[in-house]
C-alpha cells in the first residue's frame, strides 16, 4: 500500500514537471535572397519593438516577446515593408527575395497561416482594380460583382485552416465592412455621381464682403475646398491651393474655400468662430474666394462630408464632376483639369 502511494506520487510529480507551459516568446528566422540591408526591424503602432541582424548570406534568427497577438510590420528600409502576424509561442520562418519585398514572401512553421493569409488578402485587394469602375456598373452587374468579391474573400479565408480565431473574426469583419462601403458608395453615386445636379449652398458669408451662393459661379467650373482653421491636413494643402489658384487664375474656374468653423470649437460663440476665420484668412493671405458657412451645414450634409479637407469639382452648369476630387497636392488633379479643357 505504501509502495503504491509513493509510485502514484512519483508519477504525479513527473507529470507536473513535464507539463508544457505556454511560451512567453516567439522565434523568427529566415533568409532573404539578394539582400543588401544589415537589419530587419519589427514595428507596431508605437514604433520599433525589435531589430534583428541580417547576416551576409541573408539569413537571420532571433526571438522576441509580444504583449498580444496582432499584425505587425517587418521592414529593412522605409521602402521595404510587409505585414506579419505575431503571437508568443510561434516559430515563424520566412523565405523571400529582398528585391521583391512582400510579393515573394512565404511563411512556414507554427503560426505561418496567419501571415500567409494576410499576404493573400493584400494580393486579392490589388487585383480588384479601380473601385470607381466597380461603382460605375449597372445595378445587376454591380451586385453580381460584389457577390463575386465576397465569395473570393471567403474562399481565401477558408483555404487557411490554422488561423487564429481573432484573425478569422477580423477578416470576416473587414469583408463585411468592404461590402457595406461599396453598397453605400454605390447608392450615394446614384444621386451624387458625375453629371448629377450638385446640392447648393446659399448666402454664405464672403470674406471680401456680401454673400455668395453656388449659383454665383454659374458658367465656370468650381473647385470647392471644404476646410476649417483647426484642421491640420487642411492647412497643409493651403500652399498647393495658392499655387493652383495662381496658375489657373485666367482659366474658366473658380477656387472656392468654404470654412466650417463653428461655435462648438469657439466657446459656444458663432461671432468668435467667424472672427477666427476672418483673422486666419488675413494672416495667411488666403487667395481665391473665401466663404464661411456659418450655421448652415446642409451643403456638407448633402455631400455626406464626415472628414475634412474635402474637395469637390462642379461644372459650369452646376453638375457634379467629382464629389471627392483629388487634393491640390496630388498631380492627378491637374490631369483632371486638363481633361476638362482647363
Amino acid at each position: 500500500m505504501k509502495q503504491t502511494f509513493y509510485l502514484l506520487l512519483t508519477v504525479a510529480i513527473l507529470t507536473a514537471c513535464t507539463k508544457e507551459t505556454p511560451q512567453n516568446y516567439l522565434s523568427f528566422s529566415g533568409k532573404l535572397e539578394n539582400n543588401k540591408d544589415s537589419t530587419l526591424t519589427i514595428v507596431n503602432n508605437q514604433g520599433p519593438i525589435k531589430t534583428i541582424k541580417i547576416n551576409a548570406d541573408g539569413t537571420f534568427k532571433d526571438t522576441l516577446s509580444v504583449k498580444e497577438a496582432a499584425i505587425f510590420t517587418i521592414q529593412t528600409s522605409p521602402a521595404k515593408r510587409a505585414p506579419i502576424y505575431l503571437n508568443n509561442g510561434y516559430d515563424l520562418k520566412l523565405s523571400g527575395d529582398s528585391e521583391k519585398f512582400m510579393t515573394s514572401f512565404k511563411f512556414s512553421g507554427e503560426g505561418a497561416d496567419n501571415s500567409n493569409f494576410i499576404l493573400a488578402q493584400i494580393e486579392e485587394s490589388q487585383n480588384l482594380g479601380n473601385p470607381s469602375l466597380i461603382l460605375e456598373l449597372e445595378e445587376v452587374a454591380f451586385q453580381n460583382k460584389l457577390k463575386s468579391i465576397e465569395n473570393r474573400y471567403d474562399s481565401i479565408l477558408n483555404s487557411y485552416k490554422e488561423l487564429d480565431s481573432a484573425m478569422v473574426s477580423m477578416a470576416k469583419q473587414q469583408t463585411s465592412q468592404m461590402i457595406a462601403y461599396f453598397n453605400q458608395a454605390y447608392n450615394q453615386n446614384k444621386t451624387m455621381g458625375p453629371g448629377k445636379p450638385s446640392p447648393k449652398f446659399t448666402d454664405y458669408v464672403d470674406y471680401k464682403g456680401g454673400k455668395k451662393s453656388l449659383d454665383s459661379f454659374k458658367g465656370k467650373y468650381v473647385y470647392l475646398d471644404i476646410w476649417a482653421t483647426w484642421c491640420g491636413p487642411c492647412i497643409q494643402q493651403i500652399p498647393f491651393l495658392k499655387e493652383l489658384e495662381k496658375e489657373y487664375h485666367n482659366k474658366n474656374i473658380e477656387f472656392v474655400s468654404i470654412s466650417t468653423d463653428e461655435a462648438r470649437r469657439n466657446g459656444g460663440s458663432w461671432e468668435a468662430a467667424e472672427k477666427k476665420w476672418r483673422n486666419f484668412v488675413k494672416d495667411k493671405s488666403l487667395t481665391g474666394v473665401q466663404l464661411w458657412s456659418g450655421k448652415d451645414f446642409s451643403f456638407q450634409q448633402a455631400y455626406q462630408i464626415t472628414g475634412i479637407p474635402r474637395f469637390i469639382i462642379i461644372d459650369p452648369n452646376g453638375n457634379i464632376v467629382d464629389a471627392n476630387a483629388p487634393r491640390p497636392s496630388e498631380p492627378r488633379l491637374k490631369e483632371l483639369f486638363s481633361s476638362l479643357g482647363l
